[in-house]
C-alpha cells in the first residue's frame, strides 16, 4: 500500500523547483541569461527535485525539515550559479561570486538549526554533503576556465572516489568524525570564490594548496579506510 510519505514526498521539492524557475527568470531578464544557462538551471532543477523526491520515499520522509529547508535554500542558489558557469556571460562573475558566497555562508547555518531542533537525520546530512560537493563541483568548473584544467580535480576528487568505492566495498567503511576533514572541505569553497572574484594576487598558488590538502585529506581517509578493511574470510577444508 502506498504510504501518505510517499505521496506527499514529491510537494515541497516541487515548490523549491518553482522558486527556482524564478531565480532563472530573474537571471534571465537582469543578466540576459541565455539559452545553455536556462537548459543547465532547468536540468539542475529537475535532478534535485527528482533525486530528493527518491530519497525521501526511501526514507518515509513525509516533508523536509527546517534544516533541509535552509540546504534547499543554498541548493536554490546554487542553480542560479550553475546557471551562471554554463552560460559563462560577460558580467556575470559578480553575480556568481555573492550567490556562492551566500550558498557557502547557509552552510554554517543548516546544521545549527538541525541540532537545536532536534531534526537531524542521515537523509538530512547526505543532502547537506551533496550539496556541498557539487557547489565546489561548478565553482572549480568556472575558476578552471582562468587558471586551466587542472583545478577540476578539486571539484571531481569527491565523486572519484564514490565510483572507486561502487567496486571496492571497502571505501564505503564509516570513518571516525574529523575536524581536520571538515575543515579542508569548508575551505576548498571559499578558496574557489575567492579565485573566482579576482580580487586576490597569485590566485593559481591559493588554488594549489587548497588542492594539496584536498589530496592530503582524502589519502589519510583512504588509507585509515584501508586499515579497518575487514579480514578476508579464509576457506576451509573438510578433511
Amino acid at each position: 500500500m502506498v504510504t501518505l510519505q510517499h505521496t506527499t514526498a514529491w510537494r515541497e521539492p516541487a515548490v523549491w523547483a518553482g522558486g527556482q524557475l524564478l531565480l532563472l527568470a530573474l537571471l534571465w531578464a537582469t543578466m540576459g541569461l541565455g539559452p545553455l544557462g536556462i537548459v543547465a538551471g532547468l536540468v539542475h532543477a529537475w535532478a534535485t527535485g527528482a533525486l530528493l523526491t527518491r530519497a525521501m520515499r526511501r526514507s518515509d520522509t513525509a516533508a523536509p525539515g527546517p534544516a533541509d529547508r535552509v540546504t534547499l535554500a543554498r541548493q536554490l542558489l546554487i542553480g542560479g550559479v550553475t546557471a551562471l558557469v554554463a552560460d559563462r556571460a560577460d558580467g556575470t562573475v559578480p553575480v556568481v561570486v555573492a550567490l556562492a558566497a551566500v550558498a557557502l555562508a547557509l552552510d554554517c547555518v543548516d546544521g545549527v538549526v538541525a541540532r537545536r531542533t532536534g531534526t537531524e537525520s542521515p537523509l538530512g546530512a547526505r543532502f547537506d554533503m551533496e550539496v556541498d560537493a557539487f557547489l565546489i563541483l561548478v565553482l572549480s568548473v568556472h575558476v578552471a576556465w582562468s587558471l586551466g584544467p587542472w583545478v577540476l580535480a578539486i571539484g571531481t576528487v569527491r565523486y572519484l572516489f564514490v565510483a572507486a568505492s561502487w567496486r571496492l566495498a571497502w571505501l564505503r567503511g564509516d570513518l571516525p568524525p574529523s575536524f581536520a576533514r571538515k575543515a579542508v572541505a569548508a575551505a576548498q569553497g571559499i578558496v574557489l570564490v575567492v579565485a573566482a572574484s579576482g580580487v586576490v594576487p597569485h590566485a593559481a598558488v591559493l588554488v594549489g594548496l587548497a588542492l594539496v590538502t584536498l589530496g592530503w585529506s582524502f589519502g589519510r581517509d583512504i588509507v585509515g579506510l584501508w586499515r579497518r578493511r575487514p579480514a578476508p574470510v579464509q576457506g576451509c577444508r573438510h578433511v
